[in-house]
């Protein structure tokens, strides 16, 4: 169970931010700041208390605060960003991140490692890491060094086409994992009860768990619809600002 969420208020300069995929146009920054709030309110309904950093103009894509570091039970790891415009952020989050770990929970990949929350997903004790375009070998390394100093295990998921590890393969718990694309017959994931997402409605994967509830991006109704049937209550919210800037909903949050 959780019982803190971290998350940072988007600044005007979000519509900056790094895309894959321009011909969604940049996101209305108003309409950003209404969603954020609603993601908030949807965290805050699944019972877990939301601490909201200020924004940070001088990083765009600073709102997707997932990628700064993993936090564990039992250590917070920092990391070093692949994308050369989001390497300071990781650094303006460890006093956030010291509220609630000791220092010698607190481990850090150093380049030349690189590594993103994005690529990691947990299940339980045992942690999947992503070896994409944002996150290296190295990274990789430094990754499962840090977590088997804290017991827990690890293992790497090379990736073929899409940024991030949770781009297309969700954890909600009790066996269940939303899979789509290159994932769906990936043998890493084969003792799972895998919820299958189709082409059209990719980017609903990315769905969070927090507490029992299973949180979808508006507008996925097949998701949705077998989110619900896997017997979880379903709260839904409107990313589409953030998808302009290949965000998702774990993008937004560190939940531990």
């Amino acid at each position: 169970m959780f019982k803190n969420v971290i998350v940072r208020r988007p600044g005007k300069s979000l519509t900056g931010g790094i895309t894959s995929a321009p011909e969604l146009g940049k996101p209305d920054f108003e309409l950003a700041i209404k969603q954020h709030d609603s993601y908030i309110k949807a965290l805050e309904a699944c019972g877990v208390k939301v601490t909201v950093l200020d924004a940070l103009e001088e990083y765009p894509d600073s709102c997707f605060v997932e990628d700064t570091a993993v936090l564990t039970s039992r250590c917070a790891i920092i990391s070093n960003p692949g994308a050369d415009t989001r390497r300071g952020e990781s650094a303006l989050m460890v006093d956030t991140i010291k509220k609630f770990y000791s220092d010698d929970q607190i481990e850090y990949i150093k380049s030349p490692g690189t590594m993103e929350g994005g690529d990691v997903m947990m299940v339980g004790n045992h942690f999947y890491i992503g070896l994409s375009a944002r996150t290296n070998e190295e990274g990789c390394r430094q990754f499962n060094e840090a977590l088997a100093k804290h017991g827990h295990t690890c293992s790497v998921v090379p990736l073929e086409k899409v940024l991030h590890l949770k781009t297309g393969v969700n954890f909600i718990e009790n066996k269940n994992m939303l899979v789509s694309g290159e994932f769906i017959e990936k043998e890493d994931f084969k003792s799972f009860n895998k919820i299958i997402v189709p082409e059209n409605e990719a980017y609903g994967a990315n769905c969070i768990w927090v507490n029992d509830t299973v949180i979808v991006a508006e507008g996925y109704p097949t998701v949705e619809a077998k989110v619900r049937e896997a017997g979880y209550k379903v709260i839904i919210t409107n990313t589409s600002e953030y998808r302009k800037l290949d965000g998702g909903l774990s993008c937004l949050s560190l939940r531990f």
